[in-house]
């Protein structure tokens, strides 16, 4: 099992000034530029402290939200590109359903691939439900939106003289990339599904599914995956197809213990504060993704309404936070990857809300020296369940 370093990257300050909405209501006028740029930076420098801890990198992206600054997936890769120098650079992801300009994305990842020497993950995703009104977006015919960019991103990267594109959704008269990545025939692409219909999507392509914060309900959605994948592929498929979020923090004494469960708390209640409308808009799902939905019962994990009620202890078995010290994360990690069936790639939400650099300072130095070289041995055949190097 790999492990990915993630941040929201928020102007968590601003919370506290507004009784609404996170996403899409709060006015930009509770924005402290000079707190963003001090946050952002410190957000880049636990970027960099995940690669020198041993770790993969993700970002993603959002729009019009309090809780997400980053509104340019390649453009922090870019930074990031320069400022890492062994980390996996994983985008997700970009949301290809909502703009016109598919050829800039594929642009955009080419040029990140070519700085990082070929370290690219490129994420291709419809985004959430709030950003179709940032972007004038028709939720009808989305996911048809989706699959045509997704298309027309991989004929740029993988065709070698000049073409033309004449497509429902979009038309090109020359599409020649330059240059064209350094992973051949182009980057490892990952898509998102936190439903069973959303995982056979991505295991028909062969694609890396990542399910987040979905604690039990990965174990249909996981399942699905590998069932179709052995339908379309003829065999199993390999741990490295399928990957988790969830959110970690860990701590050296009780008082760090409960800053960051503190801190994570704070980011799950984030997660309510949404308008109803934004979440699902008419036309945004597949009818079957709906179905699903509506036949899952609310849980710990099962959403805001499960996050709700539970507390730390059950958020933990459930698999949506790990926390504590060193060798209790282990144990919640191992123990969650068995119980949906392993996967390859474990995406940390490193961290959370108002929770300050030095303490993810101490959370990653922690989890990259004792817990991440554990993991590592999770899914190979040197799997090993002792937990006497995770002592901290």
């Amino acid at each position: 099992m790999d492990v990915y370093y993630f941040s929201e990257q928020s102007h968590h300050p601003a919370w506290g000034n507004f009784d609404g909405m996170l996403r899409g209501d709060i006015p930009n006028k509770l924005g402290d530029p000079q707190v963003s740029s001090r946050l952002l930076n410190e957000y880049l420098d636990m970027y960099q402290l995940a690669d020198q801890c041993g770790m993969n990198v993700m970002v993603n992206e959002h729009h019009i939200a309090s809780t997400c600054m980053n509104n340019s997936i390649t453009l922090t890769l870019a930074v990031l590109a320069r400022i890492t120098k062994n980390a996996r650079l994983l985008g997700l992801g970009s949301i290809i359903s909502n703009r016109p300009d598919p050829i800039r994305v594929a642009e955009e990842y080419s040029i990140v691939d070519s700085i990082s020497g070929g370290r690219v993950d490129m994420g291709l995703v419809k985004g959430a439900g709030w950003e179709l009104y940032a972007s004038n977006a028709n939720p009808v015919g989305g996911m048809d939106r989706l699959f045509e960019a997704h298309d027309l991103i991989l004929a740029a990267m993988t065709r070698h003289e000049p073409f033309s594109w004449e497509g429902e959704h979009f038309q090109y008269r020359c599409v020649n990339l330059w240059p064209r990545p350094v992973q051949a025939p182009h980057p490892p692409v990952w898509f998102t599904g936190g439903s069973p219909g959303s995982a056979r999507i991505s295991a028909k392509y062969g694609y890396v599914n990542a399910a987040f914060l979905t604690g039990p309900g990965a174990i249909p959605t996981f399942q699905a995956y590998r069932e179709t994948y052995k339908e379309t592929f003829g065999k199993e498929a390999a741990p490295d197809r399928l990957a988790y979020l969830g959110m970690m923090a860990c701590s050296r004494d009780k008082a760090q213990t409960e800053r960051n469960v503190e801190a994570m708390l704070a980011y799950l209640a984030s997660v309510a504060r949404m308008r109803p409308a934004h979440v699902n808009p008419p036309g945004y799902s597949h009818h079957q993704a709906n179905t699903e939905m509506m036949q899952t019962p609310p849980s710990a994990g099962g959403g805001p309404a499960g996050f709700a009620s539970a507390s730390p202890d059950d958020l933990a078995k459930a698999g949506i936070m790990f926390w504590g010290e060193p060798e209790r994360i282990y144990d919640q990690i191992a123990a969650y990857n068995e119980m949906v069936g392993g996967f390859g790639h474990l995406l940390i939400m490193g961290q959370n809300a108002h929770q300050p650099y030095e303490d993810v300072r101490d959370s990653l130095e922690m989890f990259g020296e004792f817990v991440l070289p554990e993991l590592a041995k999770i899914g190979t055949s040197a799997t090993s369940t002792s937990k006497e190097s995770v002592n901290a």
